[in-house]
């Protein structure tokens, strides 16, 4: 009975911001956790005269892992890529591939039956899209940003050469990307100027760390981490990281700023949070599918409470408060 309340939301992801037609190659990656995600996907596909595919695999053992070949090769080929996967594929070369082709692809990583109904899905996304898109405008005209928080963080990027990206949920032209429903705007800074100190006080929804009990700050020099400390969280995170064993997992690859005005709290799911209207996450890790340089093998991303963003001293975020 639950998927007679779930298909609004479907069609609502398919129509309004897939803008999907008749005719046109759906590949549904999932994996062996996101199997009923994927079916009412596909279902809502086929209603509207779609020709989907759902290709399953296992799960990837962290965020911005490749998936196999055989999940790449399909990717390819496809008019509309749907990921719901748990966990994310979107910062791997086999999208940047894909979306390089022509597909369009849409990112549901993580995503539960409930947010067919509830939180950001209710965002009127064609409405934020223009403030989205502004966002990305200022960060793309930016020399340098300087990002703060009532928690610590107190960080500045070199953003020159570098174009802002408006991932608004919306993907209706060939080779565009969002996530669902983290309307957000985003940047990757250049390689190596990142300096200062990042302090997420909100949530790490990446690793199953969830929303944080204690800050994790992070100390930050020539674009990488080089110090991480705190409570618990902080410790798994710090082990997490050294056992991939190479360095790129410590690049600062992402400045984000949340835009859905329906993710209302942090509730340590990914797509949810990263939305989150006010907040702000840093990237760390891959940034290639941003716009940077780097291939990590891995992304994850932390949010922060109450920040405040300047551009070249210009105020955009106040405390939590978007002012443009």
């Amino acid at each position: 009975m639950k998927t007679v309340l779930m298909m609004p939301g479907v069609r609502k992801i398919l129509d309004v911001c897939c803008g999907l037609r008749a005719g046109e190659r759906v590949v549904i990656v999932t994996d062996f956790e996101m199997g009923r995600i994927a079916e009412l996907l596909a279902a809502g596909c086929a209603e509207a005269g779609a020709d989907p595919v759902i290709v399953c695999m296992a799960p990837r053992d962290v965020d911005g892992a490749e998936p196999p070949a055989a999940v790449t090769a399909a990717m390819a080929e496809a008019d509309l890529v749907l990921t719901p996967v748990s966990r994310s594929i979107s910062h791997a070369a086999a999208t940047r591939a894909a979306l390089g082709r022509g597909a369009r692809v849409l990112a549901l990583s993580d995503f539960r039956e409930e947010m067919f109904s509830e939180g950001g899905i209710r965002a009127d996304f064609p409405a934020v899209q223009p403030t989205c898109d502004r966002v990305a405008e200022l960060l793309s005209g930016a020399r340098e940003a300087h990002l703060t928080s009532a928690g610590g963080t107190d960080l500045r990027m070199d953003l020159r050469g570098r174009q802002g990206n408006s991932h608004s949920c919306i993907v209706h032209a060939p080779g565009l990307f969002s996530a669902f429903p983290n309307i957000e705007a985003n940047i990757s800074p250049l390689e190596g100027t990142s300096q200062g100190v990042i302090v997420f006080d909100g949530s790490i929804p990446n690793f199953r760390l969830g929303v944080l009990r204690e800050p994790v700050r992070l100390e930050v020099k020539q674009g990488m981490i080089v110090g991480i400390t705190g409570g618990e969280q902080a410790r798994r995170l710090e082990g997490l990281l050294r056992e991939r064993g190479n360095l790129e997992v410590y690049n600062i690859a992402q400045l984000a700023v949340g835009l859905n005005p329906e993710c209302r709290q942090l509730t340590g799911q990914m797509t949810n949070d990263h939305g989150a209207l006010g907040t702000v996450h840093i990237g760390i890790g891959t940034s290639e599918n941003l716009g940077g340089h780097t291939r990590a093998g891995l992304h994850f991303d932390g949010i922060m409470r109450r920040p405040t963003l300047r551009l070249d001293g210009a105020t955009i975020l106040d405390d939590g408060r978007l002012v443009v």
